[in-house]
């Protein structure tokens, strides 16, 4: 923890998220002067992103850094099915990707969020500041030097070549800067929830049923329950009361039917307001923004934390040299924008998608579901479960780790 006053380094990045580690491990590497800021004590917040996808374990696999992470807790999803209506659909199989990847690890983020910290504190250019919170940029003749942050031990400010705002969806970084957002729409919300797993439950998957989706994460002990509601409903589903929302669960998972009451108040449940939007320009002099500072995502997927870290390591490999050398220019942040652009716009599109023909449809409907022709195609010809499980696990424009590992000190 650092103490009130000036600190002065190459680059800050706001936001101790998936984005802002994964940056600040890799700059770092690369011999960079990097302090993250992260305003939380710890990173232990329930229901955030915890699935580790394919994309994701290549790039820990290219820093060598994989067979350490999984030796924390964690399960495998090799394969992701959805029931719509009484028919089963195998919809998406990791198994056909390099051995070492092929599969979805659901991990607890803060555990990864801890992992990826003790490996960048393995180089002495590295600093990570807890319960730093950003208020205000630093601004000198039209370009951003740096950040002003509060901490229990007094107002900070932080002097940088480069400002990264990996803040997250409610980004304090792109708010200051005045970048423009484009609300691109999400007309859904979801409630998260845990209720205890037996060995002889279902797998992973969704279960699309007449008015309800629910998507479930098997994580051991327990699952991680999705409940996908229209956007705006979540106050009148509370009115209706706890009783009334444990019957909706019951009814539509009725393996857990004599588990619901473990859901003893809504404090249980957990309300994920949904936005879909981008920023048109990532960048201002000084400043740059990725992750779901620059593009909030749907939880459709779960492919948020994983395109936050491909952004991560495009920054990395294009801005490591000119940090390195001191001749940063705005063009350099450009460059990022440019390169992530496309897997962004081609991400939110097919989530967009997903929103208006099949989740909307879903929520709207009172009849009996019955798999479109079309969907049941995924059980007749196994190979076409690849296109989800390369959409879903690896993304549009995977990224590799290009920017140098530095030699570390004796």
């Amino acid at each position: 923890m650092a103490s009130s006053g000036t600190l002065a380094t190459t680059c800050c990045v706001v936001g101790g998220g998936p984005a802002g580690m994964v940056l600040g491990l890799l700059l770092a590497r690369a011999g960079i002067d990097v302090v993250v800021l992260e305003k939380h004590a710890d990173f232990l917040r329930d229901f955030r992103g915890d699935t580790i996808h394919p994309s994701t374990l290549e790039v820990m696999d290219e820093l060598g850094l994989l067979d350490d992470l999984l030796k924390l807790p964690h399960n495998k999803v090799s394969r992701l099915g959805v029931q719509v209506g009484d028919t089963s659909i195998n919809f998406a199989d990791f198994t056909w990707l390099p051995p070492r990847h092929a599969f979805i690890a659901l991990m607890p983020q803060w555990d990864f969020l801890d992992f990826l910290a003790d490996e960048a504190r393995k180089y002495p250019n590295f600093k990570l500041i807890m319960q730093a919170n950003v208020t205000d940029l630093v601004e000198e003749r039209g370009r951003v030097v740096g950040v002003r942050a509060t901490t229990p031990e007094g107002p900070l400010e932080v002097r940088a070549k480069l400002t990264v705002g990996c803040d997250g969806r409610k980004s304090t970084v792109r708010a200051k800067a005045g970048l423009e957002v484009e609300d691109i729409g999400a007309p859904i919300d979801v409630f998260w929830m845990r209720v205890s797993r037996r060995p002889d439950d279902p797998p992973s998957g969704g279960r699309l049923n007449a008015g309800s989706f629910f998507a479930m994460l098997d994580r051991g002990d327990y699952f991680q329950l999705a409940y996908v509601i229209p956007k705006d409903t979540a106050e009148k589903l509370r009115e209706q009361g706890l009783p009334a929302f444990r019957e909706i669960i019951a009814k539509a998972l009725p393996f857990l039917a004599d588990r619901v009451d473990e859901l003893k108040t809504w404090d249980d449940v957990k309300l994920l307001t949904v936005s879909i939007d981008r920023l048109r320009t990532w960048y201002r002099p000084g400043l740059l923004c990725i992750g779901d500072a620059a593009h909030a995502m749907s939880p459709i997927g779960g492919v948020g934390i994983n395109l936050a870290i491909q952004d991560a390591v495009a920054a990395a490999n294009i801005l490591w040299k000119p940090l390195k050398d001191g001749t940063l220019s705005t063009f350099d942040l450009a460059k990022v924008q440019h390169r992530r652009t496309f897997p962004t716009r081609v991400t939110q599109r097919l989530q967009v998608l997903a929103q208006n023909r099949i989740v909307q449809p879903v929520l709207s409907s009172n009849q009996p579901l019955q798999a479109p022709r079309a969907v049941s195609l995924f059980n007749r010809l196994p190979f076409l479960q690849r296109i989800p499980a390369r959409i879903v696990g690896v993304g549009v424009r995977p990224e590799h780790v290009k920017s140098p590992a530095a030699p570390r000190p004796t």
